[in-house]
């Protein structure tokens, strides 16, 4: 009798270390909500998507590559350099007198491409010449950095269209009292109306990515390889798997959703920045580990980095409505890092 009720806490509290992040984000939501006025409502849960955007992409890619067991530092300055690259795109093909909307699309899909360079020239450098990814991604940070500079030359890009702002800050839904609901553009109302805005179009735009290479982890055969090559890498060859291109290819995945956030950067704050995703690395970092991935590779699952994201997003927004310095922020995300790092290291069968 004893050991089965020994054996039930014990499933009790590998359910509860499993699922720990969920209940913390739980109640990290509602001590901001009871003591933080205002701090439960649509407009601040949707703040905390808009300006949360960027992390979330960068923490999948930095997700991919984590599961095979290695790190991409870049991932900020591949964001920073996609901001550059499209704003200055933008700009050019505005003045070249292509239209608003071609202006934009162009600039995006070209963005991309160069985008994946980077993630490229990293995964040959870890695959086939065994260069540690701390290494090469940390240079290809520094060829990233200096690029973007250059090509800025200390002057923001200007005069980008401005349907991109519009785009960037506009939301995919709009409810209008009396009036109905109007799809990604805000109805023309009489002063007085008012209008509910749903979703932003940058969220929207991100989750559609996100869904996308959540699928390709979970429910495909180059998901599983993926995680073959992070639990046991010798065993993976052994398998036949091909564990330089797939290496390659995840370098190349976490560029391209580096770019992605660089490009939703421009959409919402219409102008490119070198160091513009500078910051959020440790962020990103910080979400795939507090979401339940180990840094030895392995394990991890998209959905769990997302809420390690929400966590840290939820945190940031709540400090600053409570006129909190940002360092604060800093200090507590450390402190939850460290909380996470002894789950895993002292409850290795708690993590999934």
């Amino acid at each position: 009798m004893n050991a089965l009720v020994t054996q039930r806490k014990r499933s009790a509290l590998v359910t509860i270390g499993r699922n720990w992040v969920f209940l913390f984000l739980f109640l990290e939501f509602s001590f901001f909500a009871i003591l933080t006025r205002g701090f439960m409502s649509l407009n601040i849960i949707q703040m905390i998507l808009f300006y949360g955007t960027e992390v979330f992409l960068l923490a999948t890619a930095e997700l991919f590559v984590i599961i095979t067991g290695g790190i991409d530092l870049s991932v900020g300055y591949v964001l920073g350099f996609a901001t550059v690259i499209s704003s200055k795109l933008m700009v050019v093909f505005a003045s070249s007198g292509l239209s608003p909307l071609g202006t934009i699309v162009v600039s995006i899909l070209i963005t991309l491409f160069i985008g994946v360079i980077p993630g490229f020239v990293n995964g040959v450098l870890v695959a086939k010449l065994r260069v540690p990814p701390f290494i090469a991604t940390f240079s290809m940070l520094g060829v990233c950095q200096g690029i973007s500079e250059l090509l800025m030359q200390g002057i923001p890009a200007k005069n980008l269209p401005r349907l991109a702002g519009a785009i960037g800050n506009g939301h995919f839904l709009y409810i209008a009292s009396g009036e109905g609901v109007s799809f990604l553009q805000r109805p023309d109302v009489e002063r007085g109306v008012r209008v509910i805005e749903i979703i932003p179009n940058v969220v929207v735009f991100a989750l559609i990515f996100i869904i996308i290479f959540a699928f390709i982890l979970k429910k495909t055969r180059f998901g599983q390889h993926i995680y073959a090559i992070g639990g046991n890498i010798d065993a993976a060859i052994r398998a036949g798997i091909d564990v330089k291109k797939h290496i390659i290819a995840v370098y190349m995945f976490s560029s391209f959703f580096a770019s992605l956030a660089g490009i939703i950067y421009v959409m919402k704050y219409i102008t490119g920045k070198a160091d513009a995703g500078a910051a959020s690395l440790l962020d990103a970092i910080a979400a795939v580990v507090i979401g339940g991935a180990s840094m030895f590779g392995g394990s991890g699952t998209v959905w769990r980095t997302i809420v390690g994201c929400l966590v840290i997003a939820t945190l940031e927004t709540g400090l600053r409505m409570r006129g909190t310095p940002t360092f604060d922020k800093y200090i507590l995300v450390g402190i939850i890092l460290i909380f996470t790092v002894v789950i895993e290291r002292f409850f290795p069968d708690m993590k999934r």
